[in-house]
């Protein structure tokens, strides 16, 4: 490995949390599927999470790509499927099925966080909110 080899490596290793256009956040959709994967339809006891890590990857990570509608998407997640699987035991019907779960799910935090942000923006400073004129206390006879 050459020293600029080295120094860019370094940059990589150094360089802070990673998203995908403010879409993904990869490291916490990696760790919602290593407890989550288990309990999916598809999930096969013989599969371990670095089974099905590689097709969760390219389903949220495709979503911030490609955006819009999963079946648009299906040919180029199927083929960046078959590019970064490596040792996974998952057939392409099985991967694609977990490849849809993870675009799903980074779809629907996308919406829940674009919900947030739109109550946010609502948000009224309290000084300039109405308060009911309280009524004067009187003394109980």
């Amino acid at each position: 490995m050459t020293a600029t080899m080295q120094d860019e490596w370094k940059e990589q290793a150094d360089e802070p949390e990673i998203r995908i256009d403010g879409l993904v956040d990869p490291q916490r959709e990696d760790a919602h599927w290593q407890q989550a994967y288990w309990a999916e339809p598809y999930y096969r006891a013989e599969c371990s999470y670095d089974d099905y890590a590689p097709a969760y990857c390219v389903g949220y990570i495709g979503y911030a790509q490609y955006g819009g509608r999963f079946e648009e998407a299906e040919k180029s997640l199927c083929a960046n499927w078959v590019r970064i699987k490596g040792d996974s035991c998952l057939s392409v019907e099985e991967a694609m099925q977990a490849i849809r779960a993870a675009w799903d799910h980074a779809s629907r935090r996308e919406s829940i966080v674009a919900v947030e942000e739109e109550e946010d923006d609502l948000l009224v400073e309290p000084a300039l909110v109405a308060t009911p004129a309280r009524q004067p206390a009187y003394a109980a006879a």
